[in-house]
Formats: structure tokens, C-alpha cells, sequence
């Protein structure tokens, strides 16, 4: 992707490098260096400047970011992209229940990942996939794609500072109890296996998942859920160590009487944009799937 982007400088910022400035709108170290070799990426009213070169109070930054690869191991393939917003940073997406996000063994035409790089083809646009919350292949909802390296690298440090916000919607195995609270239970993988995870107390990684009831049907309850951190099925296993396992999970809780996969939903999802800073909030609302278990209950 082909981006430039300006910044005015004030005299907060007025004798700083170039290097300096940038670390300071979040650009990494990788950023840099990657920048440093693209060609005239750096120019100052209009002037090319070095990384080293000093910042004025007045100056207008122009950072001209290049890139002219796409992901080797992802061929562009047409499927259908529910796009919520986009811009020339990021792109937000609803995916769909059943879509993997990127390539895999047994699914290497048919993911998230295949359609963008498809989408962005037909715009004639090299594109890099740069995933920046992974959702499991049968949880539906929000997700956001960096389209360059720097949304990337400032998204990236803002998930590790768990300053990207979350929100899913569950359905659960009866009408949990109590309607409100906190999960606090390390994670780690399971013995035997390389796909499930348990509650480990010796070895486990910090999990923490809250929790509050939207709804409840006969047998079962609609639950919203923010995660403070995001462990590989953090959700499904903190829910069924709860005693409240999630309808539909093929792994934990195969109860597929209502719906054929596990009944979670990335609803909400809002963090500062990575270049202007303004705050987004995005909504995906529930899908007719888990619509209709809750319905057929």
C-alpha cells in the first residue's frame, strides 16, 4: 500500500529529529529502519530530509510510506467481505462464522485473508495481510486489518497495552449464575493435544474475562463478555470452568441440538485510530444463527 502522512509540527515538538518525532506518534524501531529505505520517505515542506535531520516549530512532516510487496503464501481469491469501515489506515470487518482468518493446512482458499487480498487486486493495490485481533474460525464478528506497517506496528503495541477493546456475545449452557462477575483462571494447553486449552493453575498464563447476563431463555443464557486478555479460547474455557460452557463447541461442549458451531460472537470492538488518535467504536450485531438458537429454546 502507497500512504503518505502529514503532520504539522508544533512547538511542542519543534527540535526534535525526525527519529524522535516518530517514536513519539508510536512509529517502532522496525517502522523506522523499514521507512528509512523507501525511497524520498521523509520529506519536510516538501524538501527530503534524514531521520537525524531536526524538526522546526511550522514544518509540515510528510511520511511517504511504500510498499510494493503482497503476502507470497495468500492467493487472492473472490468471496464475499461484509467490510463495516475503512480508510486509508485500517479496514474493519464482520466475519462470517465458519471463515478462517488467514491460510492453513486444509484452508488455504477460503479464509479472510484470500478475499482481501482478491479485494485489493481488483483495486490493483499490493497488499500485506496484517491481522490485528485473530478471531477462531467459527466465531463470527469484528475484526481489524492494518492496511501499511505503521497502523500495524501502533496497533499491534496498542493490543500488547490492552488499549483495544473488546466485546463478545455467548450463548451458554444454562442460566449462569452469578449474572455478573469476573473469571480469573490461567490458561495453558491441554496434555495430549495441540489445539485445546484447560484452566492451568501451576503453568497457565494469566487470563482474566468479565462477564454480565443480557438474557436468559429456558436453558440458556445470552452473556456479554470484555476481555482483559486473550488467550487462545479464552472465552469457551473460561465459561465452561464456570460451569456455563458455550452451545455448539465442538471442543468443549458439543451440544449442537441449536446451532453447528460455537455460539460466539465478536460484537464490539473500539480502540484510538493509529494515525489520527480519534476514538472508533464499531458494532456487529447478532447473527441469525445464534438468533436462532436463542429463538428455538
Amino acid at each position: 500500500m502507497n500512504r503518505t502522512i502529514n503532520y504539522q509540527i508544533d512547538k511542542t515538538a519543534a527540535g526534535l529529529r525526525v527519529e524522535q518525532f516518530l517514536k513519539r506518534k508510536g512509529y517502532s524501531s522496525q517502522n523506522i529502519s523499514s521507512i528509512k529505505h523507501m525511497p524520498e520517505s521523509i520529506l519536510v515542506n516538501g524538501v527530503h530530509y534524514y531521520m537525524r535531520q531536526e524538526l522546526a516549530e511550522g514544518d509540515c512532516l510528510s511520511v511517504r510510506i511504500s510498499e510494493t510487496k503482497c503476502s507470497d503464501k495468500i492467493p487472492p481469491v473472490e468471496l464475499p467481505l461484509n467490510i463495516v469501515y475503512e480508510d486509508e489506515d485500517i479496514i474493519v470487518l464482520n466475519k462470517p462464522a465458519g471463515m478462517p482468518i488467514h491460510p492453513s493446512l486444509n484452508n488455504y482458499y477460503n479464509t479472510m485473508a484470500n478475499a482481501l487480498a482478491w479485494y485489493y487486486q481488483e483495486q490493483d493495490k499490493p497488499f500485506i495481510f496484517r491481522c490485528c485481533n485473530r478471531l477462531d474460525r467459527d466465531t463470527s464478528g469484528l475484526t481489524v486489518v492494518a492496511k501499511h506497517l505503521v497502523s500495524a506496528g501502533i496497533l499491534s503495541s496498542m493490543t500488547g497495552r490492552r488499549e483495544v477493546h473488546r466485546e463478545y456475545l455467548a450463548i451458554a449452557s444454562g442460566h449462569v449464575t452469578p449474572e455478573a462477575g469476573t473469571i480469573s483462571a490461567p490458561l495453558g494447553r491441554k496434555p495430549g493435544t495441540i489445539i485445546e486449552r484447560m484452566v492451568d493453575w501451576d503453568n497457565g498464563e494469566t487470563a482474566i474475562t468479565h462477564y454480565h447476563v443480557v438474557k436468559t431463555t429456558r436453558h440458556y443464557s445470552l452473556v456479554a463478555l470484555k476481555l482483559e486478555t486473550g488467550r487462545t479460547h479464552q472465552i469457551r474455557i473460561h465459561m465452561k470452568h464456570l460451569g456455563y460452557p458455550l452451545i455448539g463447541d465442538y471442543l468443549y461442549n458439543p451440544d449442537m441440538r441449536h446451532i453447528g458451531r460455537q455460539a460466539l460472537h465478536s460484537h464490539k470492538l473500539s480502540f484510538c485510530h493509529p494515525i489520527t488518535g480519534e476514538i472508533m467504536s464499531f458494532t456487529a450485531p447478532l447473527p441469525d444463527d445464534m438468533q436462532e438458537a436463542l429463538d428455538a429454546d
